[in-house]
């Protein structure tokens, strides 16, 4: 969780960050208007439905959109480097050393053909090209270990295959972290795993953190990895931010209908253990025809509470009053999601 010794600055600076793709049947603006920082230390959860933009929005990020399909606008600033605009080469370059990503599906992110080790060695020697062979795989052996792959010196010519799900995901944490970047990006790392195996992963997260002082951004989709591991947390939905603040106002003070519906849709130890799951109702919308207005009004309870601007205002994301850093996006007025979440969401005993 928090550093004592965070950076002041954001190693990562998103401003107003658009994202959108054409197709054959139109536009599809996958993230509108985003903005948010990590500094070094510190971990960002990004939350939402599939669909809402959460990894769209990291690998722009990381520079990995095709120039030719996506139209990026905005800033995108990591330590100090502008990546929307910049040349490939260069974005290549921050790529691996200063900036990582590890993928949600392992298997298929890691090349069937060739040896964990052996694709550690290359993630190394790009960024090192004059280290020889046996340096770089001793580095590959000592990053498998650092990761919790036992016996790493027999296991570093060891197949994908051959590995269970949580070693497949701890090696890529390892080809991640082999030329120790100062932002790591992971998205939905415990997704297929077992509960065991999760928390594994995430210890594994906050002891790199520790040992590295990387800034991380954890995208996922669940509000017990966010609980757990996350100091701010940004709510997206059909592209846009729809709640921001830190880990204890988001989930013990939330201020969105939208993260309402997720946190009540979420076991909870403290409610009746009996109770049904809550979940919220209708589908995300398309992107390529995104309802007027606010885009979640037509699956929210409270829609048309503030005469008809959920219809055809889209809110800004503004501060909420006596909670300094804490912003959302909503129409209703500050005293009536007071009074609705102390009614129908805190007394459910739902808030992690």
């Amino acid at each position: 969780m928090t550093n004592p010794e965070l950076d002041a600055e954001d190693f990562l600076k998103v401003e107003d960050l658009k994202v959108s793709f054409k197709t054959m049947d139109g536009v599809v603006q996958a993230v509108d208007g985003i903005s948010f920082g990590v500094r070094r230390g510190q971990t960002l959860g990004i939350v939402g439905e599939s669909g809402s933009g959460k990894s769209v929005s990291s690998m722009a990020i990381m520079g990995l959109h095709d120039a030719k399909r996506a139209d990026i606008t905005g800033h995108i600033n990591v330590g100090g480097s502008e990546i929307v605009g910049c040349p490939e080469e260069k974005v290549r370059k921050l790529r691996g050393q200063t900036m990582a990503m590890i993928f949600q599906d392992p298997l298929s992110a890691l090349h069937p053909y060739y040896t964990v080790g052996r694709q550690i060695v290359e993630a190394y020697r790009i960024h090192h090209p004059d280290a020889s062979k046996k340096v770089a795989r001793t580095r590959a052996i000592e990053m498998l270990d650092w990761v919790g792959i036992p016996r790493p010196d027999k296991r570093v010519d060891s197949y994908p295959h051959e590995f269970s799900g949580g070693m497949r995901q701890r090696a890529m944490i390892a080809m991640a972290l082999v030329n120790d970047p100062d932002l790591l990006i992971a998205d939905e790392p415990t997704t297929a795993l077992d509960v065991t195996v999760q928390a594994q992963i995430l210890d594994l997260l906050e002891d790199l953190q520790r040992e590295f002082h990387s800034a991380i951004i954890i995208i996922t989709h669940d509000l017990g990895v966010i609980s757990q591991i996350a100091d701010d947390v940004l709510v997206m939905y059909a592209g846009r931010a729809v709640e921001k603040g830190t880990v204890e106002q988001v989930l013990r003070r939330p201020q969105h209908p939208y993260t309402w519906g997720l946190l009540n849709s979420v076991p909870s130890l403290h409610g009746d253990a009996e109770a049904d799951l809550v979940p919220i109702k209708g589908s995300p919308p398309s992107l390529l025809n995104r309802p007027s207005g606010c885009a979640f009004h037509p699956r929210c309870p409270y829609a048309g509470q503030n005469g008809n601007r959920s219809f055809t205002d889209v809110p800004e994301l503004l501060p909420v009053l006596d909670d300094a850093g804490h912003s959302v996006a909503c129409h209703l007025p500050a005293d009536r999601r007071r009074e609705i979440y102390q009614r129908d969401i805190a007394e459910a005993g739902v808030a992690l």
